[in-house]
């Protein structure tokens, strides 16, 4: 399964970016838009990474257990609307969602608050991150774009595979569900909560539907290349679909800044509440351009952790907002 990451994305885009639509600055968050611009081509209007996706609308409702670990207004037990971006992976909009480059599969939630403010969530289907920094990352990105398919061995993304062997074993963690609906969902980043009465807590979030379908890779690649950008939709009208909102617990000397360790299964999982999609938004190809998720955008009860890759994503995301905004 490794062997196919991306190689969609390299046989069909060849398109380098032009050099005019890079940002002058040369920040790792730059850097990192400026790669995925290379690896798959620039379409304008639409986003570095998580290309194709499907906006929804919804609400959630804190659980009892919420309001102990986090005083955060999303968690006081009254019901949030919520704006809910589902995507595929690359960024390639017409990307086949039955492609293994389609996957991580991304969540992204925005949460609307009563007072007008407004605090995000962005996650995905991979279990931890394949790295640790946004250097790391970027460096990802080009042994990619430096490995098209036929590219004597070993590739550079062989060479980096084994220079950064949590790379590989975090790809192998996905898989293509038969439906966004299906899909588990992890905060790769971890962060802090903090209580009424002071006491802190880090965590990593999971979002985990009523039920995981996962298909095989002959199965993914007979579907239709919008089936899961189309099935939603169609699951919607006939009723709400739920998750649970889940807070891994980091122990004592589980490492918050390092998102490719992924703490021990035996954590204790808190149930947050219930995030309920209620419907797919009529333009949802209009609505996605206007919407930036930032996972560092936090509120009162919710801090970021010592992981820097919360601050490089802050960064990328806000320089793929402004190009695509152009």
């Amino acid at each position: 399964m490794i062997k196919k990451i991306f190689p969609f994305a390299l046989a069909a885009l060849t398109v380098a970016a032009p050099a005019a639509a890079f940002a002058d600055d040369d920040t790792v968050a730059t850097q990192i838009v400026d790669t995925m611009n290379k690896v798959f081509g620039v379409h304008p209007g639409f986003r570095a990474n998580h290309a194709k996706g499907l906006v929804t609308e919804g609400h959630f409702k804190a659980s009892p257990d919420a309001a102990g670990l986090s005083k955060a207004a999303i968690f006081d037990g009254s019901s949030i609307p919520v704006t809910v971006r589902f995507s595929d992976s690359t960024g390639v909009p017409n990307i086949p969602d039955g492609s293994p480059n389609a996957n991580p599969h991304g969540l992204s939630i925005k949460y609307h608050l009563p007072d007008g403010s407004e605090t995000d969530m962005v996650i995905n289907s991979l279990h931890f991150f394949p790295v640790a920094s946004g250097e790391d990352f970027n460096a990802f990105l080009q042994a990619v774009g430096a490995s098209p398919a036929g590219a004597p061995k070993p590739t550079k993304l062989d060479q980096f595979f084994e220079s950064h062997p949590t790379a590989p074993k975090a790809l192998a963690t996905v898989h293509t569900p038969d439906s966004f609906a299906d899909e588990i969902y992890y905060g790769i980043d971890a962060f802090i909560f903090t209580n009424k009465a002071g006491a802190k807590q880090a965590v990593r979030y999971q979002v985990v539907p009523e039920k995981i379908t996962y298909l095989d890779e002959a199965t993914a690649a007979k579907q239709a290349p919008d089936f899961l950008i189309d099935e939603l939709p169609k699951r919607l009208a006939k009723g709400p679909v739920t998750f649970h909102l889940k807070a891994q617990l980091a122990a004592p000397g589980d490492p918050t800044n390092d998102a490719s360790k992924p703490w021990p299964d035996d954590r204790k999982l808190v149930d947050l509440g219930v995030l309920t999609i209620e419907k797919a938004v009529p333009d949802s190809l209009t609505a996605q351009k206007a919407l930036l998720f930032l996972p560092g955008q936090v509120i009162d009860g919710i801090d970021v952790s010592d992981d820097p890759l919360i601050g490089v994503r802050d960064g990328a995301y806000a320089v793929s907002f402004s190009r695509r905004s152009q």
